[in-house]
């Protein structure tokens, strides 16, 4: 098993308390789906977790950092904020955050089928 199968095994038991997730592998890193819905990210064993402008202010108060990447020559930033080192040490910490993120997934997602 290698280091990055650990870690996932790790998200995947410490998220136990949110729900039933899957860890798909995308783009240089990894989907984390609920329910077929995309709610967070991990890339070089970080995860990472949906935010929008009102959960951004709640992340940054964790001293969260946001998921960017080069593009370019610029940033990109896709709303995706690291998980708060408290939530990877505690299940119930985590299912609070997940529930978070994943709400923040739905909304996003239903605008996006308004828009179709």
């Amino acid at each position: 098993m290698s280091e990055g199968d650990s870690f996932k095994e790790f998200i995947v038991e410490q998220m136990a308390g949110f729900g039933e997730v899957t860890i798909r592998t995308m783009f240089g890193g990894q989907g984390v789906f609920h329910n077929g819905l995309m709610f967070g990210l991990i890339h070089d064993q970080v995860l990472y977790l949906k935010a929008d402008d009102s959960l951004r202010s709640e992340y940054l108060a964790e001293n969260s950092t946001p998921f960017t990447y080069p593009r370019k020559g610029k940033r990109v930033d896709l709303g995706y904020f690291r998980a708060p080192s408290a939530s990877l040490e505690d299940g119930e910490e985590m299912a609070r955050w997940c529930r978070k993120s994943f709400a923040v997934a739905l909304k996003a997602n239903a605008g996006t089928k308004a828009k179709k």
